[in-house]
């Protein structure tokens, strides 16, 4: 893979100072890791409320984590929890690297989603992130200034609309601040540096996210996002997820291996769909039953994620689904050759799964990345913030089943869909390349260690 294309594809780490440090954190019991830590830097990382922002930078963590760095993980204590309930790809050994360390802040309303809302983005959570950047500044400098005290060098990872982090680490007499940028990185490609070039060689030309987002959003975000006006230096890493092996999706598994792996194992290969939109999308009650209608009258096997957008504390869920009564309907119609899951899937997992053909999805950069790396096609179907970004097709206000189904079956049986698939697998190989030793993702990554414990 190109440098250009890394680029383009790559998570982005932008460096906000460099000063100088002392000894490390001892997090862990085992005497030998004690003598590791005794000699590198500790890395605190602070990642932002939200499914997909807490799960890059916690791979992240587990990354420089198993190469023997002390790490801190911090976020709000229900946040903590669903990060590490969540992370697939790594076995609990890994998760132990990590410190974890719940940041106390004010309590917030935690409502359900609002299907019908006039907008798609997820304002249901925008009293959860007030409440987080008006009471994790003071938490995260107590944590910051313990580990300043004793240590030569303090690393500290933000995401980049934690902009308060990067202010208490700049307030560091021997702190590191780095920037990861959660999103795609198509949506600020523009304002960097030759970017513009970049896109008009693709063909395409830069937009701002805007349009996509709420007013009240864009507030916050102009508010609490901190843009360097000029960017030190740059490393260009990812897929921060694991990759997984298609053939052994179960070496991942924490726990017992999920019921649909076990489906997925009994179906041909490359005959799967699977349909999922994220954690912060809510389709509207009608065109979920388009949806259904065109899984039912397809023919095709699939999987489909059925769930609600997370409420801001997703433990506070009352568990009562409102669509019970056309799931008994549907399983009915289905005959046992698709699945539907209410709860959290393990989507790497399933993306990395042989049997699955394609993916039906909202186009959030943890997805699209995650099934790039895994080779498979995407049917996009964006719904606000960076997603439309991320797909060539932008979608009407209720796409009916009959649209949806000729899609679907295009992609799945059809010499156009093999040609497709055939296009993802060549992608996927090219990204696993670009991580793998020698490829350019590595080699930034590398940088970036290395930079890191200089």
């Amino acid at each position: 893979m190109g440098t250009r294309e890394k680029k383009l594809m790559a998570a982005s780490i932008e460096n906000a100072m460099t000063k100088s440090a002392n000894k490390t954190a001892q997090i862990h019991s085992c005497e030998e890791q004690k003598q590791i830590h005794s000699t590198t830097n500790p890395v605190v990382a602070v990642p932002f409320p939200a499914q997909g922002h807490l799960n890059q930078l916690l791979h992240l963590s587990l990354q420089l984590a198993a190469r023997g760095l002390p790490v801190h993980y911090a976020a709000p204590a229900e946040h903590v929890r669903q990060a590490r309930a969540r992370v697939h790809g790594w076995g609990d050994d890994a998760l132990r690297r990590v410190q974890f360390h719940e940041l106390a802040i004010s309590e917030y309303a935690s409502p359900p989603p609002d299907p019908a809302a006039g907008s798609p983005f997820p304002s249901h959570l925008i009293p959860l992130w007030e409440a987080f950047t008006a009471s994790a500044p003071a938490p995260v400098a107590a944590l910051l200034r313990e580990a300043s005290a004793s240590h030569r060098r303090v690393v500290v990872l933000y995401d980049l609309i934690n902009g308060f982090v990067a202010e208490e680490a700049a307030r560091l007499p021997n702190g590191e601040g780095y920037a990861l940028h959660c999103s795609a990185v198509s949506s600020i490609i523009g304002r960097v540096e030759d970017g513009g070039r970049l896109l008009r060689e693709r063909g395409l030309e830069y937009l701002p996210i805007d349009p996509y987002l709420t007013e009240e959003f864009m507030e916050y975000l102009h508010k609490r996002t901190r843009m360097e006006q000029s960017m030190v230096k740059l490393f260009a890493i990812g897929p921060l997820n694991p990759l997984l092996d298609a053939g052994a999706p179960e070496q991942s598994s924490r726990s017992r291996r999920h019921g649909c792996l076990r489906w997925l194992d009994e179906q041909p290969p490359a005959s799967v769909l699977y349909v999922s939109f994220g954690s912060m999308s809510s389709l509207r009650g009608e065109q979920i039953e388009e949806l259904a209608a065109a899984l039912s009258g397809s023919k095709q096997r699939f999987i489909w994620v059925l769930r609600d957008a997370d409420r801001g504390n997703v433990f506070a869920d009352d568990g009562e689904s409102r669509h019970a009564r056309l799931l008994a309907e549907f399983t009915k119609q289905i005959d046992g050759r698709g699945l539907v899951i209410t709860g959290w899937a393990p989507q790497l997992d399933i993306l990395a799964h042989p049997a699955t053909a394609a993916f039906v999805s909202h186009c959030g950069w943890n997805s699209t990345m995650e099934s790039m790396s895994h080779g498979k096609p995407i049917l996009a179907w964006p719904m606000h913030s960076d997603q439309p970004w991320d797909a060539e097709l932008k979608h009407a206000e209720v796409i009916p089943a009959a649209t949806i189904q000729q899609v679907m079956e295009r992609m799945l049986a059809s010499d156009e869909g093999r040609a497709v698939r055939q296009r993802a697998t060549d992608v996927g190989e090219a990204v696993r390349a670009s991580v793998a030793a020698g490829g350019s993702s590595q080699k930034d990554f590398e940088d970036f260690f290395a930079h890191v414990t200089r």
